[in-house]
């Protein structure tokens, strides 16, 4: 279990560094997109948020400890922190190449959890890859 416990957490730390990005870019998207960029990035936060929660919570259902500092969260994170000088396309770049990462962390923590026949946490990956694929989707089409 510790190697799930491992992914899961590292999951935590991820959603963490995604959600303060996505809050940062929705503050200080400009420009012509403005308005649907804005919109879109609060939808995003909005739901990384909730999946953040279910995953930390989740971990602690099944005997973990989620990490739950910002230092904890920068030491084990995959991602990147905006770095303050993204234009607003690049922002997406940074956005659609996060959901990614995550996507792909998500599926190796996947396997993890049906190797030790957790369902209730793999039913919640599965549910969020799904949804995060969909945003890749999207927003490969938006930068077309």
């Amino acid at each position: 279990m510790e190697k799930l416990y491992q992914a899961l957490n590292k999951q935590v730390a991820n959603l963490s560094v995604l959600f303060t990005k996505l809050h940062h870019f929705h503050w200080y998207v400009s420009g012509p997109n403005f308005y649907p960029y804005h919109a879109k990035l609060e939808e995003f936060y909005d739901e990384v948020n909730e999946v953040y929660d279910a995953v930390a919570e989740r971990l602690l259902m099944i005997g973990g400890q989620p990490v739950s500092n910002m230092k904890g969260y920068l030491a084990i994170t995959s991602l990147k922190e905006a770095s303050g000088e993204e234009k607003p396309e690049d922002m997406l770049t940074h956005v659609l190449d996060d959901f990614k990462i995550l996507v792909t962390e998500f599926k190796e923590a996947l396997l993890l959890a049906q190797e030790h026949k957790d369902e209730a946490t793999a039913d919640l990956l599965i549910q969020t890859i799904s949804s995060f694929e969909k945003h890749i989707w999207m927003i490969s089409a938006t930068l077309k």
